[in-house]
């Protein structure tokens, strides 16, 4: 275990209010402040700054923690709240703060979340309201012990782990609708519902060509209209897209072109993507798994559980891209 607890908050109360006379309970932070605290009793747990961290020069498992360590941390704490915080927003309660550790994973090397989070590492207001607190300070905030007073703090726990379970779920829901013009697309295609799945985003494939059979396409969209499920259409169509811009001028819903580009004509077929008549909001993205990304970034507005998804793949790539590169830099040296 690394010493240091990280505190994240997005509203000012508590101790950072004693430590910081003049702000006023409730500011909210923007972006979430970022503490630290160095985890000795016998000092009460004394404040650090990074300087002091890094300084300290700590080394577990064989792991010296070093600036790459310390932002590894920083950063997935801030992942992490945001992820809780969203997560809570749909239970109409404010994650106000939160308390989490780091340690070292004796095996790889490398740190890792190493803490339970619970009603013991957070605040939480429901409806923004502290009078209706939730969480441990509840506790911590009674005059008295009484048996009253603790069937209350029971009564704030089972509520909170009541709704803990609605956490995994989502009442909003979507997919993504993917056109191909013929089944020589099928593999380009296949890239796009594999990208759709690692989001948590069912992903339907179907073949027709708006040049060859455009009763059959509009057929098609009616049918995926007509249920009332949020859809995003993805239009795959070699050479001449005629798929894409027929569909954004007949749906409302959102269309995304992601032409098969081939070595031989594809700087010029591109174009039949790119270059739109007026009147039409189809967007191009060449990449099949960019293009289920950014599907799922749209969905991801109205569900929590798509948008963590999103949240954790990026902070995968920076937590890989900041090894990667800290693993350069000791070859070079």
């Amino acid at each position: 275990m690394i010493p240091i607890e990280w505190v994240c908050r997005r509203v000012a109360t508590g101790s950072f209010l004693k430590r910081n006379p003049g702000v006023k309970e409730g500011y909210r932070f923007s972006p979430l402040k970022m503490e630290m605290f160095f985890k000795d009793d016998a000092n009460n747990d004394p404040q650090w700054s990074e300087e002091q961290l890094l300084v300290a020069n700590f080394s577990l498992a064989g792991l010296t923690i070093g600036q790459c360590e310390v932002d590894i941390m920083n950063r997935s704490t801030v992942a992490i709240f945001e992820i809780l915080e969203r997560a809570w927003a749909t239970q109409n309660c404010t994650l106000v703060d939160m308390k989490i550790e780091f340690g070292v994973n004796v095996a790889t090397k490398e740190v890792v979340l190493a803490d339970t989070i619970d009603n013991d590492s957070w605040r939480l207001w429901p409806a923004g309201d502290r009078s209706q607190q939730k969480d441990k300070q509840v506790y911590r905030d009674l005059k008295e012990v009484t048996p009253e007073a603790m069937q209350m703090v029971k009564r704030n726990f089972e509520w909170v782990s009541e709704r803990v379970q609605l956490l995994l779920e989502s009442a909003a829901s979507g997919r993504v609708v993917v056109l191909m013009g013929s089944t020589s697309d099928m593999p380009h295609c296949d890239k796009i519902r594999k990208a759709c799945g690692s989001y948590g985003v069912p992903c339907v494939l179907r073949v027709t060509s708006a040049h060859k059979g455009p009763d059959e396409t509009l057929r098609i969209k009616a049918e995926y209209e007509g249920d009332g499920v949020p859809t995003v259409f993805v239009a795959v169509a070699g050479r001449s897209n005629g798929l894409g811009p027929v569909m954004s001028g007949n749906t409302a819903y959102p269309v995304i072109n992601c032409p098969p580009i081939t070595p031989d004509w594809g700087a010029q077929d591109v174009w039949s993507s790119l270059r739109m008549p007026s009147g039409l909001g189809c967007s191009t993205v060449l990449s099949p798994d960019a293009a289920a990304q950014f599907a799922a970034q749209i969905f991801g507005l109205g569900n929590h559980l798509v948008w963590s998804k999103l949240r954790a793949s990026m902070l995968n790539t920076w937590v890989s891209l900041k090894i990667a590169d800290k693993k350069l830099q000791s070859c070079s040296l």
